[in-house]
């Protein structure tokens, strides 16, 4: 009985030698395929691809990405962020499309302790246990706003209506035009809100004409962004038209058609990349991500979104390569602690869409260097000066 006991003690002995402590860094993606906000979570996915594509190691090591599609619900955002952490022990969470479904997963995140990129625009979130827990790499809605109203002021804009979504990301667009226009001097006349859902915006594009504004704002974003400025178009509004970072896109583009010509939006360098000059350090890494993306995709880029999760990934792998070099262990807590900490010490990190340094007290990263302005004509982005 006493050399039985010995062998199997010897037999545990010996498994658990051969079962070596998690090496791999697991990420967990949210986006989403399929939905209302499918039109930015797909070119969300294909970003992240091309970020692997581009950089997809650490040390030798490859980092491994489980991918899960909310469905475009803030429900399902908060799920699939509980089962990447909770079942799969995921040490980082990258997500998702949409700003409030981005907001559910980085809730979520900040409850699990687990460090997070946002790669749709949210207001600010609770810092949480131990400091903050959630950066984001789209630009701050006041930065690109800012660049709208100085267009707005001059052109000698005196009143503006704004048109935008009913949801959080339409909040954001409104109150940060409020805030700059007011220090402008211009005042905003109309607040008009529609769903993503929504068929038609006819009654609210025509309150904010009857107001006669000099221009008019809009605050929606890919597919859905285009109800409000074929409504405009078809009857016949000629004023100024500004729209916003969300309006890169293809899809909206093709729905939008004729409409959109004229179309001002402020957006990131990687819109115009090629345009800027040789001693940008982000022109190289904007024509480094299309050289990814094709690679990753068989196709060239032809959106504003797919970079914002190809930044994440940037800003994520150079935090995790410092987290890593602090010898903790991935799979455990205090590797999450390590990424977190990384990750708010992030210092001049080069995107497609800007320099990202971010600190607890700046989430967001970014300065004048991440945004541009652009024109719609026959179809594209034209760079202004």
């Amino acid at each position: 009985m006493k050399n039985k006991k010995t062998l199997l003690i010897g037999a545990a002995l010996l498994l658990g030698a051969m079962v070596p402590a998690r090496a791999e860094i697991l990420v967990g993606f949210v986006t989403g395929l399929s939905g209302p906000v499918s039109s930015i979570g797909v070119p969300n996915a294909k970003g992240l691809a091309a970020g692997q594509a581009y950089l997809g190691e650490i040390d030798g090591e490859k980092v491994r990405v489980i991918q899960l599609d909310d469905g475009s619900d803030p429900a399902a955002s908060t799920r699939n962020a509980r089962k990447l952490v909770e079942q799969e022990k995921v040490d980082f969470l990258i997500g998702t499309s949409g700003a409030p479904q981005t907001l559910a997963m980085a809730t979520a995140a900040i409850e699990m302790k687990v460090p997070m990129v946002a790669v749709s625009p949210i207001a600010p979130v609770p810092a949480g246990e131990g400091g903050p827990w959630v950066v984001q790499t789209p630009q701050p809605t006041p930065l690109l706003v800012q660049g709208i109203v100085d267009h707005m002021k001059s052109r000698n804009v005196k009143t503006v209506a704004f048109i935008g979504f009913s949801d959080a990301f339409g909040d954001l667009m409104y109150n940060s035009l409020l805030q700059s226009a007011e220090k402008a001097g211009i005042k905003v006349i109309a607040n008009e809100r529609y769903a993503r859902s929504d068929n038609s915006v006819t009654a609210q594009v025509l309150r904010a004409v009857s107001l006669r504004p000099d221009a008019i704002m809009l605050g929606g974003t890919g597919t859905p962004g285009a109800l409000p400025v074929i409504a405009l178009a078809e009857r016949g509004y000629k004023g100024p038209l500004y729209g916003n970072h969300g309006m890169i896109s293809a899809d909206f583009l093709r729905l939008a058609g004729k409409s959109a010509e004229g179309i001002i939006c402020p957006t990131g360098p990687v819109t115009a990349g090629e345009q800027l000059p040789e001693s940008n350090p982000i022109r190289k890494v904007v024509l480094a991500f299309r050289a990814a993306y094709e690679k990753a995709n068989g196709e060239a880029p032809a959106d504003a979104f797919s970079p914002y999760a190809f930044d994440g990934w940037l800003v994520f792998m150079d935090a995790a390569k410092r987290a890593k070099a602090t010898g903790a262990a991935p799979g455990t807590p205090a590797f999450r602690n390590a990424l977190r900490e990384a990750l708010f010490t992030t210092k001049d990190v080069v995107g497609a869409h800007g320099i990202y340094s971010y600190t607890p007290a700046d989430r967001h990263g970014v300065d004048d260097r991440a945004r541009i302005l652009v024109q719609i004509e026959n179809g594209k982005y034209k760079l202004l000066p």
